[in-house]
C-alpha cells in the first residue's frame, strides 16, 4: 500500500495523506462471496424512527472471509488482490486447485499468482501460509493468530499487526 502526497491547494490538506491503491488487481468483489449488509436507517424493532438523519445512501456490501482457513492441504493461487471498504487491510482471492474461491485477509508482501497452503502438519514456513503454533520455530514473526481452549480465534486485528513466537 502506496501513500500519495497531495498538492496543498489549501491548509486543510497541507498535512494530507492518501492511499494510491496501486496494490489493488482487481475491482469489483466477487459476486458469490458478498452479502447485503443490513441496515436498520434509525428505525427500532417496532419500525419508529429513534435516530434522526439516517437512512438511504448506496447498498453497502460485506465480503465473506475465511478467518478459519479449514481447508486443509489443498493448495491455492493468489487471483487477485482486492480492497475491502470495511477494513484497512487488503483482501487476497484464492483459487483452490478443486475450484472453490475464498477471500483471506492478505498478509503484506502476498502477491498474486503465488500458491499458499493451510494444513495441520509441518509445512513450509511461507507468506500466506497456515499452521499450528507448535511447528513455527521461535524468533519468527507469525501471522496474528492462535487458537484457545474453547476452540476461539484470537486475531491481532490490524493490517500488519502480527506476533513473534517467543518459545514452543
Amino acid at each position: 500500500m502506496g501513500i500519495k502526497k497531495i498538492k496543498p491547494i489549501t491548509p486543510g490538506l497541507r498535512q494530507a495523506t492518501f492511499d494510491d491503491f496501486s496494490d489493488i488487481t482487481k475491482t469489483k468483489p466477487e459476486k458469490n462471496l458478498i452479502v447485503i449488509k443490513k441496515r436498520t436507517g434509525g428505525r427500532n424493532a417496532q419500525g419508529k424512527i429513534t435516530v434522526r438523519h439516517r437512512g438511504g445512501g448506496a447498498k453497502r456490501y460485506i465480503r465473506i472471509i475465511d478467518f478459519k482457513r479449514d481447508k486443509f492441504d489443498i493448495p491455492a493461487k493468489v487471483a487477485a488482490i482486492e480492497y475491502d471498504p470495511n477494513r484497512g487491510a487488503r483482501l487476497a482471492l484464492l483459487h483452490y486447485i478443486d475450484g472453490e474461491k475464498r477471500y483471506i485477509i492478505a498478509p503484506v508482501g502476498l502477491r498474486v499468482g503465488e500458491k499458499v497452503l493451510s494444513s495441520q502438519k509441518k509445512i513450509e514456513i511461507k507468506r500466506g501460509n497456515t499452521m499450528p503454533i507448535k511447528y513455527i520455530p521461535a524468533g519468527i514473526r507469525a501471522g496474528s493468530r492462535r487458537q484457545d481452549r474453547s476452540r476461539c480465534w484470537k486475531f491481532s486485528t490490524g493490517n500488519g499487526c502480527g506476533r513473534r513466537i517467543c518459545a514452543n
